[in-house]
């Protein structure tokens, strides 16, 4: 994904059903190597906490360490390792990206509850989102509680231990307070007496892999992360059932619970195949490939020129799986193909020019380019992204160094639809004036565009924005969405391909959250937050929808 968008969450727990049976660190070890190897899914801020086996009155039950530096992933591992240790039976840890709040650690998970009784001390970490998290708060505050900060986190984490002091059990204080939440979640934590558990959202939005065997229960956000940690097969792994609740007991007795009957669709979040998740997942390398060897016909009726005169890349190195897909397809069907990595990304790349003008002819340079591979005047240049959702970078760096190559025309092909609709449910783009997919509706729309969005707003209909979307083309959104991603001064001629939603039902056929493509939300908070969302860009307004 050329734009900056940032990754879901991740969670990991490993839970010790009996002491280990040889000497050394093993809960932390294998704690460590799981958040290792989700990294890519957080940046911001990282958490752990240890759960003693036997905690001693006087003494906290349980080891705790967060980090929001520049470097949150290695400090919380040291100190891990750092750690003094005694005999310790369940691991939690966590990744953040902050989509909401300060980038501090007291809003990193794992977020605590902390009660003179074992079994109502909470601590819990999750990837997720809710869209009526207000409310929740402001049901909390109604009946009796005081809230200390407004973090859904810190909200879930109350309103669970809320349950627990009522009597239920962990299964039962999930269901309650989670009964009004509307959102996506994927959900590990642990009570001070030795419970722990793991949840997903009823439609499985948030991805959530466990594995058990006689020593160890193990979850994470990411099946690969699970297989390396204990090296175990594929099948090994399983994902956790959305709307249940996997629960360890203090004896180490494992159960799944179910938290809803009759469970909605599954709604998979189909950006973890294009985009989120590791391609060293077996499905998802293969789905990423099907994603790019869909794309064929549209690109090569896109390029305009015979296949000796047409030269292949893909950018940024995310796209690299869906690319190996495309060529594959190219090669079966055409023969010899010219192609090649035409640029790469510098990440040590800064600049502390103030001046405006040179600041963005600095940015023009943030990749470096590959000359003599594309032959000025001659070719044209195909470059594959994964997905193009501002479409800044885009426009402001990629664009402009591509057209220093010298080609006739470039062809952006996107693997994934273009994205039409606000995400509410993890990803960073609940803006609608920040789609570039939007804001070529606007300009199709022309004079009336402010009166037709009123309308559409007006309407009261759940999805305002579908009957305006179906008044154009295909073939015209991908004109207009070319023309606003040209730079000024541009000497090649920019196209611009996306994948269509048939495509992308085929290439992932177990992922049906497509929401950000086709307004269809899972929950009706997703539908409220696109009102919200609409009226905010007719307002003027930089308020979160949500």
């Amino acid at each position: 994904m050329s734009d900056d968008l940032k990754h879901e969450c991740a969670v990991a727990m490993v839970v010790l059903r009996k002491p280990p049976s040889a000497a050394g660190d093993f809960g932390g070890t294998k704690l460590s190597l799981l958040l290792e190897k989700q990294h890519n899914r957080g940046q911001d801020g990282a958490g752990a906490a240890i759960l003693r086996a036997s905690p001693v009155p006087g003494e906290e039950p349980y080891w705790i360490a967060k980090s929001a530096s520049a470097t949150p992933l290695a400090d919380v591992l040291g100190a891990i390792g750092r750690r003094t240790q005694s005999f310790e039976r369940i691991f939690l840890g966590h990744l953040r990206y902050a989509t909401f709040g300060k980038n501090e650690a007291k809003f990193c998970h794992p977020f605590v509850h902390e009660s003179s009784e074992l079994a109502r001390t909470l601590l819990l970490a999750g990837n997720f989102n809710l869209t009526n998290a207000a409310e929740l708060f402001e049901s909390y505050r109604s009946k009796g509680g005081f809230p200390a900060s407004r973090a859904d986190g810190y909200l879930i984490t109350e309103l669970v231990a809320r349950e627990l002091a009522e009597g239920r059990s962990l299964a039962e204080s999930l269901f309650a307070a989670l009964a009004a939440a509307d959102g996506a979640w994927t959900l590990c934590g642990m009570t001070g007496d030795g419970w722990a558990f793991a949840t997903r959202d009823p439609h499985g939005i948030r991805p959530g892999f466990c594995y058990m065997d006689a020593d160890v229960v193990a979850v994470a956000s990411e099946r690969p992360a699970i297989q390396a940690a204990f090296d175990v097969p594929p099948e090994a792994v399983k994902e956790l059932p959305p709307g249940a609740v996997l629960v360890v007991s203090p004896g180490g007795e494992a159960k799944t619970v179910e938290l809803c009957s009759p469970k909605p669709p599954p709604r998979a979040c189909a950006f973890e195949r294009i985009y989120f998740s590791r391609a060293n997942d077996a499905d998802i390398h293969r789905e990423r490939k099907s994603l790019g060897a869909a794309l064929v016909p549209q690109i090569l009726e896109a390029a305009e020129s015979p296949m000796e005169d047409v030269f292949f890349s893909y950018i940024p190195n995310s796209a690299r799986i869906a690319f190996h897909g495309l060529l594959e397809r190219l090669f079966d069907e055409h023969g010899k193909i010219r192609f090649g990595e035409i640029a790469v990304k510098d990440a040590k790349f800064r600049t502390f020019i103030a001046d405006a003008a040179a600041r963005r002819e600095f940015y023009k340079h943030v990749y470096d380019v590959t000359y003599g591979l594309v032959r000025p005047g001659k070719d044209t240049l195909v470059v594959l992204d994964d997905s193009i959702v501002r479409g800044n970078t885009m426009k402001n760096a990629i664009l402009p160094m591509l057209d220093r190559l010298g080609p006739k025309l470039i062809v952006i092909a996107s693997s994934a639809p273009p994205i039409r609709y606000p995400d509410c449910y993890g990803i960073d783009m609940s803006t609608l004036g920040e789609l570039v997919a939007f804001r070529a509706l606007v300009n199709l729309l022309g004079e009336e565009a402010e009166q037709e969005l009123w309308r559409a707003y007006g309407s009261g209909e759940m999805n305002p924005l579908a009957r305006l979307y179906a008044m154009f083309t295909e073939a015209e959104y991908a004109a207009e969405i070319a023309r606003l991603l040209t730079p000024p001064g541009m000497k090649a001629k920019v196209k611009v391909v996306y994948q269509t939603i048939n495509g992308l039902y085929a290439a992932c056929p177990a992922s049906s959250g497509d929401w950000y493509f086709t307004g269809d939300y899972p929950t009706p908070g997703g539908y409220k937050v696109l009102r919200k969302a609409l009226y905010n860009y007719l307002t003027r307004s930089s308020e979160r929808p949500y």
